[in-house]
């Protein structure tokens, strides 16, 4: 299981990475044209959201991640909500990538004088649950503390309708991939027990019963946009439409446009999961930025 659970990480990282060119393109005929079909970790364009960054870095998503497996690393794979909030202050106060409006927002309400479990902006976007693979690595015996680490985690800055609820579904799923089960039996279970956000529910449901289509297209018609509602439904369609194949399903995600780094984390910790690190391209994880560290870190944690 520990080896499956690495490969959920790199695999979750490596999307975002690969996404980072073409991030917030909505327009795929745009992509088509200008960029072609991504098969590898680009270099940004000067006009990009992320233009401060380079191939095989991350976009805010991913630093975010990242930042979240050094705190592990340092408190010994355990997750500590004040520490955490303390350390991710620090470092987003002086970043130099995007700043989308959940992290303005909760540096705005720290900087008041709320507390971490009570300064959440009223952000309903992916990125908030996107982030939390390395929580699941070092959780993936603990269901219980897995769901309150994943739930005080997205609550730090991501507390608008079914934002917590996704992030919840999500390491549910991911804890019994790594238990054994199917990506579709692990949707299936953690549906009947049952998620608070009555429409992420029945926009999940759907997309376990959608018919078969492409991924483009699929992702279309459920939103390309940030909102977990659209976001997490459209990545669960692309996990079953090519859970044999990690590195599809992640190349599909980028073409597919808009918020496209969001939903490749979470595609890859699935399947990554599923599939393990055979499936991850070797020529992705050689000009992975960070992959060293994320390496050195497995060795550090239990």
């Amino acid at each position: 299981m520990k080896s499956a659970a690495q490969a959920m990480v790199l695999a979750s990282f490596t999307a975002d990475s690969l996404a980072l060119a073409v991030h917030w393109i909505y327009d795929t005929d745009q992509i088509d044209a200008k960029v072609g079909r991504i098969t590898d970790l680009l270099q940004p364009s000067a006009d990009s959201y992320h233009q401060t960054k380079k191939q095989g870095e991350f976009t805010h998503y991913g630093d975010q991640s990242l930042h979240l497996l050094r705190h592990l690393v340092k408190q010994g794979g355990r997750f500590f909500l004040p520490e955490y909030a303390r350390d991710w202050k620090s470092v987003m106060s002086d970043y130099s990538g995007y700043m989308d409006r959940a992290t303005k927002e909760t540096l705005q309400s720290l900087e008041g004088g709320k507390t971490p479990d009570a300064c959440g902006s009223s952000s309903t976007d992916l990125g908030g649950a996107a982030r939390i693979a390395p929580l699941i690595y070092c959780y993936r015996e603990d269901l219980e503390g897995l769901l309150a680490a994943v739930n005080a985690q997205t609550a730090l800055t991501h507390k608008g309708p079914g934002a917590v609820d996704g992030a919840l579904f999500l390491a549910r799923s991911c804890y019994a991939i790594l238990h054994g089960a199917t990506p579709r039996e692990a949707f299936l279970e953690t549906l009947a027990g049952g998620i608070d956000d009555f429409d992420l529910d029945l926009r999940l449901r759907r997309c376990l019963d959608l018919p078969d289509s492409s991924i483009r297209q699929a992702v279309k018609e459920f939103g390309q946009m940030c909102s977990i509602n659209a976001a997490l439904p459209s990545a669960v369609y692309t996990v079953l439409q090519r859970e044999h194949n990690l590195e599809e399903a992640l190349i599909e995600t980028a073409m597919a446009g808009g918020d496209s780094a969001s939903r490749g984390m979470v595609v890859g910790m699935i399947l990554g999961a599923r599939l393990g690190m055979g499936k991850i391209p070797m020529r992705w994880l050689e000009k992975l930025t960070c992959h060293q560290e994320i390496l050195a870190a497995f060795d550090s944690l239990p």
